[in-house]
């Protein structure tokens, strides 16, 4: 529709051009557009090495909303070349190759939480292979010719390496050219990322300006920070929220956040009007109101987008349940497992008594590998994670620490892994020996 995505108001500008942006190249050009009513193609690319989006992608996939209410056109790129690349971008280290079944399955999840965002209907999804498969030789020649390796050196994190003597290869040297391609392959007219993302963004605009198209604007957002309050949000950092994580653990990880964050999340993650942060910014300053009440402000904010609102109260009940008045909840996820698959220390522990031993404590009374059990449920992502936590006294059973990932266990029992994690553990080796 003609001058549907036309912004006139100096307000709309500001929300749309302000808020939750680093940096647009070039702002006049950017409110030019936008002033225009030119229905604009908004691209976001993502290499799909892992499957999962967390709040840090947020940033960038809420302003991607905001954009497509006024009737803009996101156009998503699916990076199953690049993926099999990989692209530091900051974190200065190269990325193992993907298959294309690992890539195609990433993608999956990946854009099943986007969509907990962006707007799937007025989404245009592309696949670099589009264009990428139908490249030779020749083609990869004539794309490289049009830029220098000391254009590329310019990039902050080659240059380090290159400095450093730590090795770039020539295909992490192709990444920026060819997500720079992709802007010219859709005809973008913005391309949003992340402030990481900058030079690979002005690749394609000047690709753009090469090859005959108007150079895309550039909408960089800001990184933001993990839980840890130091280094941005980051899986493989493990100071993260999924986008994909239950109501709960969103919610409780939100409290866990540095006080010195909540003005940030609550700028780059939610629509509280400017007015309000700014009455939290006084009450902060003035120590007037306790950081926790905007902290469950925040984590209400957040679950409501990603689910419903419904879930944030559930959220807000189970974290002053359990977190705060230390009670057990209602409901716990039970998981069955086999003691046999997880005991290193041979047999049941047997106990003797007057009789002898004891049948029952034979049958109920096992010493499994506990390190090995909280990866199996996926309360550890590995098991030197799992000792870290048992060591660092973050894991009970039953109510009780337990210092050593050896320990007791009976089927029924209850682990608490922090302070939000719980689950009821079956032991399968005594169920089957019932049904038989």
């Amino acid at each position: 529709m003609a001058n549907e995505g036309k912004v006139t108001n100096g307000e709309e500008l500001d929300r749309l051009l302000r808020r939750g942006v680093a940096e647009v190249i070039v702002w006049e050009e950017m409110v030019e557009l936008l002033r225009s009513g030119k229905k604009l193609r908004l691209k976001e690319g993502f290499d799909p090495s892992f499957p999962d989006i967390h709040l840090g992608h947020m940033v960038t996939l809420r302003k991607l909303r905001q954009f497509q209410e006024l009737g803009h056109q996101v156009v998503l790129i699916v990076g199953d070349w690049t993926a099999q690349i990989g692209d530091p971008s900051g974190v200065s280290v190269t990325r193992p190759m993907l298959t294309r079944e690992q890539v195609q399955a990433n993608a999956k999840t990946y854009m099943e939480q986007f969509f907990k965002v962006v707007d799937k209907a007025r989404t245009e999804v592309r696949w670099q292979s589009e264009w990428f498969g139908k490249f030779d030789l020749a083609d990869v020649i004539r794309l490289t010719s049009r830029f220098t390796v000391a254009q590329l050196l310019a990039r902050e994190d080659f240059s380090n390496r290159y400095h450093e003597g730590r090795p770039i290869a020539v295909t992490e040297l192709l990444y920026p050219l060819l997500q720079a391609y992709d802007s010219v392959a859709v005809k973008a007219d913005v391309e949003f990322g992340g402030t990481d993302q900058k030079f690979n963004l002005l690749v394609g605009r000047e690709l753009q300006s090469m090859m005959g198209q108007r150079p895309q604007q550039v909408f960089l957002a800001p990184l933001l920070i993990g839980t840890d309050g130091s280094q941005k949000m980051s899986k493989s950092l493990g100071n993260y929220i999924g986008v994909a994580e239950a109501p709960s653990e969103i919610y409780g990880k939100v409290m866990s956040i540095p006080d010195d964050l909540i003005m940030d999340y609550f700028e780059l993650l939610t629509d509280v009007p400017d007015e309000e942060l700014e009455e939290f910014r006084q009450q902060l300053s003035k120590q007037t109101v306790n950081p926790m009440v905007l902290k469950k402000r925040l984590a209400r904010e957040l679950v409501t987008q990603l689910y419903d609102q419904e879930a944030a109260s559930e959220a807000d009940l189970h974290f002053s349940k359990v977190v705060q008045r230390k009670e057990t909840p209602g409901e716990i996820l039970e998981y069955r497992v086999s003691f046999k698959y997880l005991r290193t220390m041979g047999e049941p522990v047997r106990v003797p008594n007057s009789e002898g031993i004891s049948p029952i404590a034979s049958q109920l009374l096992e010493h499994p590998d506990i390190s090995r059990l909280l990866v199996k449920i996926g309360l550890a992502k590995s098991r030197s994670e799992a000792n870290r936590l048992i060591a660092q006294g973050a894991v009970s059973i039953n109510g009780k620490k337990i210092s050593s990932n050896i320990a007791s266990l009976r089927s029924g029992s209850i682990i608490k892994v922090g302070k939000r994690r719980f689950a009821k553990i079956i032991n399968t080796d005594e169920t089957d020996k019932g049904d038989r």
